[in-house]
């Protein structure tokens, strides 16, 4: 497993000529195939933003193979793992390579942070329409002309606002994509709920624990910060919000049924803890279990 410090290693392991800067670098489609080996697995310091159209092979992140079907911007962050294997590209594509050392100091470098793409898996990567490409493309040769020129003081502030600009463009086409693929696929949410209730019903003939988001995201092979905001765009609610929504309407129907204690319907439900059940289901109902209860059988 290789772990890339420097960005004139990943690139002489890509088979791409050596960055301009040691912190910051762009590639731009030099070659048909995009590694220089069979296959090439790595972490790094960096985050790293391409735009490529596979041809062959494929790519995997986290755990999960790139879906190459169309032109696609996948978003890397720092310490994640990747795998190369075979990569042709069907056009031209690009690499952004930023060190994490090249952000201190900068705005963007809390907001990188906040942009919940950068936890995204790879099938989950930005498909952009012809019109969406071709902004992407105006920014991303604004800020090749920018690392290419002679570079002076002013050099990286712009790139920076270059890249800045990029990553909000980014933001909004990841919100269309939420719109526009949930008509594709059906309703997220139907089918988060669904799987919310075949657990419910697992665990009458199981022991099996509280639904996690992990557990979710894997089932409906999203990643949970992915499953989280398509949620968020169709319900307003967390995928966790969603989970203890879940619950709690289930447990208010065991205590209206009257057959089980406070206890035993947090077991029942999967709460390692009966208080911790009791102050969530205060929070979401407004009354504690056994006055909920308590209501229902007077």
């Amino acid at each position: 497993m290789n772990h890339f410090k420097k960005i004139s290693d990943l690139h002489e392991a890509l088979g791409i000529k050596p960055p301009e800067h040691p912190l910051f670098s762009v590639a731009y489609g030099e070659r048909d195939k995009c590694t220089a080996m069979n296959e090439l697995e790595f972490f790094s310091a960096f985050y790293i933003i391409g735009f490529k159209k596979l041809k062959a092979g494929s790519m995997v992140y986290g755990k999960t193979k790139y879906d190459h079907d169309r032109g696609s911007m996948s978003f890397v962050k720092p310490q994640q793992k990747v795998i190369f294997r075979n990569v042709e590209l069907q056009e031209k594509g690009f690499l952004i390579i930023i060190h994490e050392d090249f952000l201190p100091g900068t705005a963007l470098y809390n907001k990188v942070k906040k942009y919940s793409y950068f936890d995204y898996e790879v099938n989950e990567a930005l498909h952009l329409s012809p019109g969406e490409e071709e902004i992407i493309w105006n920014l991303y040769f604004s800020i090749e002309k920018e690392y290419s020129n002679n570079t002076d003081e002013h050099s990286k502030d712009i790139i920076i606002s270059h890249l800045d600009t990029l990553l909000n463009y980014a933001q909004r086409f990841y919100k269309r994509q939420f719109i526009s693929r949930t008509q594709l696929t059906g309703s997220t949410v139907t089918k988060f709920n669904a799987l919310l209730a075949a657990q419910f019903e697992d665990r009458r003939t199981k022991d099996i624990g509280l639904p996690t988001v992990s557990f979710m995201a894997e089932k409906l092979h999203l990643s949970p910060r992915y499953l989280t905001d398509l949620l968020k765009q169709e319900t307003g609610k967390t995928a966790l919000e969603l989970i203890h929504l879940f619950l709690i309407g289930e447990a208010k129907n065991l205590l209206a049924e009257g057959e089980m204690n406070v206890s035993e319907v947090s077991h029942s439900l999967g709460f390692d803890n009966v208080t911790y059940f009791s102050r969530l289901f205060k929070k979401e109902v407004g009354i504690a279990p056994n006055k909920f209860k308590n209501h229902f059988l007077n």
